[in-house]
């Protein structure tokens, strides 16, 4: 039987939730001041956008320089945050540029494209580094995906976020 490393995942799920959660709160913090979108505008054949307004580089800036500097206080190092953070930002940017695929408005829902690639990715990105097994991963994206839309829901409540979700 595999070896649960609950610690593990939980450190791992601090830092992705990090990773995450600092993009919302520096969009509600400073508004769309310094929010230049990653694809420029860029419109692809299918009319879609590469990914959409939402995705900015000072949220993925922030999210990676602040989730590296939370990672000693999870008992990490720098470098696992800087990990987590730079593997959640890609799934969320794969998530984003799927959901434009299918023609979903940005920051529409969709469970699981949402939830998925935005924690299944850090997840891998440091499997090795911590000895993580699959039921590891596989735990912390199910825990993830129900926090997230916890979390979500609490946020949009607050006024942080724009949708609850």
């Amino acid at each position: 039987m595999p070896e649960f490393h609950l610690w593990v995942v939980s450190q791992v799920l601090a830092l992705v939730a990090v990773a995450n959660g600092v993009p919302v709160i520096a969009k509600w913090l400073l508004g769309g001041q310094f929010a230049w979108p990653i694809d420029g505008g860029y419109i692809l054949g299918d009319g879609q956008r590469l990914l959409g307004n939402s995705k900015t580089v000072c949220g993925i800036l922030l999210s990676v320089s602040c989730t590296a500097l939370a990672g000693p206080f999870v008992g990490l190092d720098l470098i696992a945050g800087i990990l987590v953070a730079a593997a959640a930002m890609a799934g969320d940017l794969l998530s984003s540029f799927t959901k434009r695929r299918l023609r979903l408005a940005p920051s529409s829902m969709a469970p699981g494209i949402d939830q998925v690639p935005e924690s299944l990715m850090p997840f891998l990105a440091v499997y090795s580094r911590l000895q993580l097994e699959p039921l590891d991963t596989l735990v912390g994206v199910g825990l993830f995906w129900a926090g997230e839309l916890l979390v979500s829901r609490l946020l949009f409540q607050l006024g942080i976020r724009d949708r609850p979700y």
